[in-house]
């Protein structure tokens, strides 16, 4: 969960009301939280009366979170969202009434500095969401100049990708946040009064390839649409342009509108019919809700409703 604030807003995820709009819950159906974060979701699709499972693959929020979940009796799985049919099939599970994703870093990620999510405070350069497998650091010291270039330019927007790349490699070795920080800073130029860190882009970038959150988020759609059952819904939450083009073109082309425009999604086959019905329109925060809580502002809910089609035959010899 990415929007949450950080102290007494914790459990109130973004757009709350609008995901539960979308959801329509009826007591007893079966729904997913793919990322259950610090349980916000969850919580408010059980008080509806849904039967959920919550999937997390950071085992800290797994092991913060099973109090919660057991006492709103929500079935909390440590694992990837993106595999979420195949683990549900392990429990007996093969369809379900809604799935909801909150894509990206959570607030108890980030607002902790040992976590290595953030330049706010300074921290080890992990960043794995999982707390396993290549971290920030492993990346950024290993890999040729070439390679951290193409990464913040692709998945951080950032226009000056190469002398970003350049500083930290002749910076290296790098170890903690507030070196990283320093270096785009320093690479970038830095002036107090300017409104957004220019190491923003190339934090986003990092985490976002050290924990494959792009591709994970579009294994995740597929995975949803295999589970889904007819009328059943899906509501994803996004905080950047880069997740919500992959949200955006994966319904446009499921409900029978034009293809993927991405390297991992199929073109559609000639005669396959839409999985979903014409996506809602986007929603976004209103002003209370930004009021409350900053990070917000960059929020779009797309939410669907799922056919009787089947899933494609290219989608599902794809699935993992």
């Amino acid at each position: 969960m990415s929007g949450a604030a950080p102290n007494e807003d914790r459990h109130v995820p973004v757009l709350l009301d609008e995901v539960l709009d979308a959801l329509a819950i009826a007591p007893g159906e079966i729904h997913v939280d793919g990322t259950f974060g610090a349980g916000g979701y969850s919580s408010a699709m059980a008080a509806r009366g849904a039967k959920v499972f919550a999937f997390d693959r950071d085992p800290d929020a797994i092991r913060e979170g099973q109090a919660l979940a057991d006492e709103k009796g929500v079935t909390l799985i440590e694992g990837e969202f993106s595999r979420m049919d195949v683990l549900l099939a392990e429990r007996g599970v093969t369809s379900v009434a809604g799935v909801t994703l909150d894509i990206g870093v959570s607030s108890m990620q980030l607002d902790r500095p040992e976590r290595g999510f953030s330049f706010q405070a300074d921290g080890p350069l992990a960043m794995t969401m999982s707390q396993s497998g290549m971290s920030a650091a492993d990346f950024l010291n290993g890999a040729p100049e070439q390679e951290i270039a193409d990464v913040l330019y692709r998945y951080g927007e950032e226009p000056r990708s190469r002398r970003v790349a350049r500083a930290i490699v002749e910076a290296r070795p790098l170890e903690r946040t507030g070196q990283l920080a320093s270096v785009v800073r320093r690479a970038l130029g830095h002036k107090p009064h300017d409104k957004k860190d220019p190491a923003t882009r190339t934090f986003q970038a990092i985490r976002i390839h050290v924990n494959g959150e792009l591709d994970q988020l579009e294994r995740g759609l597929e995975a949803a649409e295999a589970l889904l059952e007819e009328g059943g819904r899906l509501a994803v939450v996004t905080f950047h342009s880069l997740e919500d083009r992959i949200v955006k073109q994966f319904l446009r082309k499921r409900s029978g509108g034009e293809g993927s425009g991405s390297r991992h999604l199929p073109e559609k086959q000639a005669g396959e019919a839409p999985t979903f019905l014409k996506p809602a329109k986007a929603v976004r925060p209103g002003g209370a809700e930004l009021a409350r809580n900053p990070r917000a502002r960059s929020a779009t809910l797309r939410s669907a409703v799922r056919t009787s089609a089947p899933v494609p035959t290219s989608s599902r010899s794809a699935r993992p």
